[in-house]
C-alpha cells in the first residue's frame, strides 16, 4: 500500500509581500474543498514566523489586516474534518518588521538561514510554532499533536543543531529533505546522498542525509527523481517561476569571486556560456512531486515508476508531495483532478493519509525484511 500525502507549504511570498487572505486562506479553502471530494487528505504546514507575527500585529493595533482570525479557524477546519497541521517555520519573520505603507514585511536575513542558528535559537523558534499550533487546533481536535516538521527552504544542513532541537522538543518526523537537491545561496544545503528518495529513515544527527538505527528523529522526504529540463516545462511552473521574479528576494551577501581578476576574453566568455545552456539542457535536474507544479498524469506516472521499483513492503510506503498554497491556482484545481481519480478508484494499491498514519519505528530497520512480492506488476495497471 502506498499512501498519499499530500503537504503544502501555508505561506505569503517568501519576500514577505501579498495578501494572507489571497495566498494563504482562499487558495486552501479551494484546496480543502477539492481533497474532501475525493476521500484525500491534507497537510498544512503551517509558516509559524509569519502566522505570529499576524497574530501580534492584530493584538497590538486592535486590526485583523493580515486575516489571523481566518488562519486560526481555516487550521480548525482542517483537523476537525480529517486533514492535518503540522510545522514549516521560516524564521526569518521572528524579528521582521512592517512597512506599514506596503503592507510588507521586512525580514531579518540574518536568521534566514534555519538550520545555521545556534541550538538555543532553534529550540525556542520551534517551541514556540509547536505551542501556537497546538493551543489553536486543539480546540477542534483535542487529540492534536504537533510533531512533524518542514524547515523553511529545506534548509536541513548544517543538521546537528536542528536536529537536535527538533528531537527535544518532541518530533518524529521531519519532511525537508528531497534526494539530489543542492542550494548554495541563501541556504546551503546538499541531499545529493539522501539515504533514500522514498523511504523513511532514522536521521543521523550530525546529518540529516545518512540514516542512524539509533537516530530519534525520522525523515519522510519529498519524493524526488532525476529528470531532463523538458519534464519541467509546464504551465504552472512558469507561472511560479514568474511569481518569483516578481517577489524576489535579497541577492546573497557573498564576496564576488572574480573580484580583482582579470575578465576573460570575450569570445571565451561567450564559449563558456554556451557550453553552461548545452549542459544544462543535456543533463538531469532534481524534480520534486509537486501537486503546484506537476500535471495530473505527471503525478500518475510517478507514483506508478515507484510502485514498480519498490513493489508492495509490508509497512505501507509515504508518497510525499509537496505544494504551496500561493501558487495553487484553480488550473493547477483542474490538472490535479486526474490523479485525485486515479489514487481513489485503486484502494486496493494506493490510499490518502498523513503522517499520523505512519508509525515511523516500522522504517528504523529498513525494509528489506519486510518485503514481499509485489503480485501483479504495477506497469501492468498503467493501461487501466
Amino acid at each position: 500500500m502506498y499512501k498519499v500525502l499530500f503537504t503544502s507549504d501555508y505561506e505569503i511570498h517568501g519576500s514577505g509581500m501579498g495578501s494572507p487572505r489571497e495566498l494563504v486562506v482562499e487558495p486552501t479553502t479551494r484546496m480543502l474543498d477539492q481533497f474532501d471530494r475525493y476521500g484525500a487528505k491534507l497537510t498544512i504546514m503551517a509558516d509559524i514566523g509569519e502566522i505570529l507575527r499576524f497574530k501580534e500585529y492584530a493584538e497590538r493595533t486592535g486590526v485583523d489586516r493580515f486575516h489571523h482570525g481566518e488562519i486560526a479557524e481555516q487550521l480548525r477546519r482542517a483537523v476537525r474534518t480529517g486533514h492535518d497541521v503540522q510545522l514549516h517555520v521560516h524564521s526569518s519573520y521572528f524579528n521582521a518588521t512592517l512597512d506599514e505603507t506596503t503592507g510588507t514585511w521586512k525580514q531579518d536575513w540574518e536568521e534566514y538561514d534555519l538550520a545555521s542558528l545556534s541550538y538555543d535559537r532553534l529550540r525556542e523558534i520551534i517551541a514556540r510554532g509547536k505551542a501556537y499550533l497546538e493551543e489553536t487546533c486543539r480546540p477542534a481536535s483535542p487529540g492534536y499533536r504537533c510533531f512533524a516538521f518542514r524547515a523553511a527552504n529545506w534548509s536541513m544542513h548544517p543538521s546537528p543543531n536542528i536536529v537536535r532541537a527538533l528531537a527535544d522538543e518532541g518530533f518524529t518526523v521531519d519532511t525537508s529533505v528531497w534526494k539530489y537537491g543542492r542550494y548554495d545561496d541563501l541556504v546551503k544545503f546538499d541531499y545529493t546522498t539522501a539515504h533514500s528518495d522514498l523511504i523513511p529513515w532514522p536521521i543521523d544527527a550530525s546529518d540529516v542525509c545518512r540514516r542512524d538505527p539509533s537516530g530519534r528523529l525520522f525523515e519522510f522526504p519529498i519524493y524526488t527523481e532525476q529528470q531532463p529540463l523538458w519534464v519541467f516545462l509546464t504551465a504552472n511552473r512558469v507561472y511560479r517561476v514568474v511569481a518569483q521574479r516578481l517577489n524576489p528576494l535579497p541577492a546573497p551577501s557573498v564576496p564576488d569571486p572574480m573580484a580583482g581578476r582579470a575578465s576573460p576574453t570575450a569570445p571565451s566568455s561567450f564559449r563558456a556560456k554556451i557550453a553552461g545552456k548545452l549542459g544544462m539542457l543535456l543533463r538531469k535536474h532534481p524534480w520534486k512531486m509537486d501537486f503546484n507544479q506537476c500535471t495530473g498524469k505527471q503525478l500518475i506516472d510517478g507514483l506508478l515508476r515507484v510502485e514498480a521499483r519498490y513493489g508492495h513492503p509490508e509497512a505501507p510506503l509515504p508518497f510525499v508531495l509537496i505544494g504551496h498554497s500561493k501558487t495553487f491556482t484553480k488550473h493547477n484545481e483542474r490538472i490535479l483532478r486526474p490523479f485525485l481519480e486515479y489514487v481513489a478508484a485503486h484502494p486496493d494499491r494506493y490510499g490518502f493519509g498523513t503522517f499520523a498514519d505512519f508509525d515511523p519505528e516500522r522504517y528504523r530497520d529498513g525494509l528489506a525484511s519486510a518485503r514481499k512480492p509485489a503480485g501483479r506488476s504495477a506497469l501492468a495497471h498503467a493501461a487501466e
